[in-house]
């Protein structure tokens, strides 16, 4: 849908809406986050100055640790928005694997690699005390590149730092590789073993208390269960 002002919206939910439109002249994608009516209006400009803020920290925490993230263009405190570089050519890693499925999973050089990227990526943000807080493969994008491996010819750029915040804690870092496990069986019931390549990876390129943050996801993982058994 186009406005009157050129911007198009690609996604809206309950926390903001997500367009393209324009920055000192140049397409980008506009980050807005909604107003929230039922808190007062004082708390509610505050709570989200801080979220912008936060999500602001997190694309220079990411170029510190080596994280490609699309290039932060400003932001506007009172209009609650985030301006970023607009890549129009990338897909989603949950695309990719949707296109690798269809192929036929068995023994796909390509599923192999991008479970081996995504563990480099998150393993890297938890080396440098990032927690993203919403790792699903809707936010992670594949750019293409001209000279890129045959089986991943993409650049990989980690999306939607909203939840993100620092943390030396390995139980934060338990907790965002549960959700990032909970993502991939849900949206990539029939690549079971994704999470488990991604795992290996993620132990090989994370340098900060990896055997503590694996035994934090694995009581984070035992207590999800429980409750899944009791209701």
């Amino acid at each position: 849908m186009e406005s009157e002002k050129g911007e198009i919206l690609l996604l809206q939910g309950a926390e903001g809406k997500l367009y393209i439109g324009k920055h000192n002249g140049v397409t980008c994608l506009i980050k807005e986050r909604f107003s929230k009516k039922y808190r007062h209006p004082d708390l509610d400009v505050q709570l989200t100055r801080q979220r912008i803020r936060a999500e602001q920290k997190a694309f220079e925490r990411c170029k510190s640790a080596e994280v490609a993230t699309p290039k932060l263009l400003g932001v506007d405190l009172p209009g609650r928005k985030v301006f970023m570089e607009y890549l129009e050519n990338a897909i989603t890693a949950k695309q990719f694997v949707d296109n690798a499925v269809s192929e036929g999973i068995e023994n796909n050089p390509k599923i192999d690699r991008l479970a081996a990227e995504i563990g480099r990526v998150v393993g890297k943000l938890h080396g440098h005390n990032i927690i993203h807080g919403d790792l699903t493969t809707s936010n992670m994008l594949l750019d293409p590149v001209a000279e890129g491996e045959p089986n991943l010819p993409y650049r990989f750029v980690m999306i939607d730092f909203g939840l993100s915040y620092h943390s030396l804690n390995v139980e934060d870092m338990g907790v965002d590789l549960y959700v990032l496990e909970r993502a991939l069986l849900s949206t990539h019931s029939q690549v079971p073993e994704l999470f488990g390549l991604v795992l290996e990876s993620y132990k090989k390129h994370n340098t900060y208390k990896v055997p503590e943050t694996i035994a934090k996801y694995e009581a984070v993982r035992a207590r999800g269960r429980k409750r899944t058994m009791v209701g």
